[in-house]
């Protein structure tokens, strides 16, 4: 599966941009691709390295508002835990902890997204994380829930064969594309902290997960 063969359509739907986006990178050579006779086509566990390299890199941000911006989109009902070993189910019960949130308007939309989004690309990024995410019309502003699973979930596809056991999902507004990579190169820059990363896996109430998240 992870040699499937992309179109620029495919690509754009994942990376939520236009097509011209995609094609303008290819043209560049700012995104793996290569020509198929005279069509761009993209080989799927390439853009998938190429994704998590940018999201690893992390944007450099000033450590204040990033604090402010985390109060801001998640809360410590949104931290929930989870006893499923199908991603499916995680990102279900997940997804249904999300909606709660008053910015998403329609949770059956941001259900059925989430699930289609897995389907296409896998979200996790190694280490036993998995950052599910959507832009959706139906979402008035970026909000976020955290999953930590008491056991592995086995069927995500880990760029390093590590079971995921944690999952923030982000829920974004269709016209917050620049707010919502920032999240997801935040987040996946901080979870490269060993003793955060190890400190969430033990936690035994949303609470203490939530001020490790808000103070590390």
């Amino acid at each position: 599966m992870d040699d499937d063969i992309l179109t620029i359509e495919e690509v754009a739907k994942y990376l939520r941009v236009s097509e011209r986006t995609v094609y303008d990178w290819a043209q560049k050579g700012e995104i793996p691709s290569g020509k198929i006779g005279t069509v761009w086509r993209f080989k799927k566990s390439e853009i998938e390295k190429w994704v998590n390299d940018r999201l690893s890199s992390g944007a450099r941000q000033n450590t204040v508002a990033t604090v402010v911006q985390i109060k801001n989109i998640l809360s410590p009902d949104r931290i929930i835990f989870l006893n499923h070993a199908t991603k499916r189910d995680a990102l279900l019960e997940l997804a249904a902890n999300l909606s709660t949130a008053p910015q998403v308007k329609n949770g059956q939309e941001l259900a059925v997204e989430i699930l289609k989004r897995e389907e296409l690309m896998s979200t996790a990024i190694g280490r036993g994380i998995a950052i599910p995410h959507v832009r959706l019309s139906s979402v008035t502003d970026l909000v976020m829930s955290v999953g930590i699973s008491k056991t592995d979930i086995i069927d995500f596809q880990t760029i390093d064969d590590t079971p995921v056991r944690m999952l923030f999902m982000i829920a974004a507004a269709y016209n917050q594309h620049s707010y919502y990579l920032q999240t997801l190169s935040y987040f996946s820059a901080k979870l490269k902290n060993k003793e955060l990363h190890d400190a969430l896996l033990v936690v035994k109430e949303p609470a203490a997960a939530y001020d490790l998240l808000i103070n590390a």
